[in-house]
């Protein structure tokens, strides 16, 4: 089941990133979790003003949904939309985005570094990759039903 919003295009990538850890056996699972160990509270807004509340727990649980974290968050981050697509496109990096104020931490900010990890750890899985490519195909039909 998607827990992405339509309105916000870029949470289609918490739904990449819970199938791959969704895909992994246990041992896999408990190993990236002991390598990042925070939760992560993403608050991702359109250009709109609408913001959306993921929740990424390598911590406890190690998985990922929508809404407030729980238990409490580690580091909040909160960014735009574009930014986010471009930190997992790799077009920028989590630094530099902090650095030129398009991405704001709260809390563990040692913990926000890893983020970018979490998403070349997601880019890197070639099953996430085809289903990051069929989720796009079907925004383009989504959008164009033309096509």
């Amino acid at each position: 089941m998607s827990i992405a919003d339509k309105e916000i295009p870029s949470t289609q990538l918490f739904d990449l990133i819970k199938q791959g850890l969704e895909g992994m056996d246990e041992k896999e699972k408990k190993d990236n979790m002991k390598k990042v160990n925070g939760i992560f509270e993403m608050r991702v807004k359109n250009s709109k003003g609408k913001e959306g509340i993921y929740t990424i727990d390598l911590k406890k649980e190690g998985k990922v949904y929508q809404g407030n974290a729980k238990p409490k968050a580690d580091v909040t981050i909160s960014l735009a939309d574009d930014t986010f697509q471009a930190l997992a496109d790799n077009k920028i990096n989590g630094q530099k985005a902090f650095m030129s104020g398009k991405l704001k931490v709260k809390g563990n900010i040692m913990l926000a570094t890893k983020l970018d990890q979490v998403l070349k750890n997601a880019q890197s899985n070639k099953w996430l990759f085809e289903l990051e490519v069929h989720a796009r195909m079907k925004q383009c039909l989504f959008l164009n039903p033309l096509l």
